[in-house]
């Protein structure tokens, strides 16, 4: 089976009301107009950590370094109707960076509660396993699409 290689970086913060999220609503591609984390594809010769902080910048303009990651886990997603579309997703967290978010022509940036956050605005899949990556555990999961390429079918998890 094929996959192709994506990271994801979701920036952490505290609040006076608890820990926040940087979340971004999509303007383009893949997944137009839903809440997405922050990340994208690897770049031929990048790690995934490397793409991760490349992604980071280029949709929300802040700088995240390499050794400020905290690896949260890999979604393996699988589309039966579209195995092209075969993601191994790398996750990762941050909670330093430099900068403020600000919109690019990919994301508007939002910050939104790990308590409450906007799942019926995002990918269904997300639900499954983003409140355990937030967790400051790490998740290892398989999530199958159905036909439709948006509903979840199956989602096995592990969390460590």
């Amino acid at each position: 089976m094929k996959w192709t290689a994506v990271t994801l970086c979701f920036l952490l913060r505290d609040g006076a009301v608890g820990t926040q999220v940087l979340l971004g609503t999509k303007k383009t591609g893949f997944g137009v107009g839903k809440i997405v984390g922050l990340g994208g594809h690897v770049e031929p010769g990048e790690s995934q950590a490397e793409a991760a902080c490349r992604e980071v910048y280029e949709e929300a303009g802040i700088v995240v370094r390499e050794h400020d990651l905290r690896i949260a886990g890999q979604i393996q997603f699988v589309f039966p109707a579209r195995p092209e579309w075969n993601m191994s997703t790398s996750l990762f967290t941050a909670r330093r960076w430099t900068g403020e978010p600000a919109e690019s022509d990919e994301i508007i940036p939002e910050w939104f509660h790990i308590s409450s956050l906007p799942l019926e605005r995002m990918w269904q899949d997300a639900g499954h396993w983003l409140p355990l990556a937030l967790a400051e555990g790490t998740v290892e999961a398989v999530i199958t699409l159905n036909e439709d390429n948006e509903t979840v079918a199956s989602a096995e998890y592990s969390e460590t």
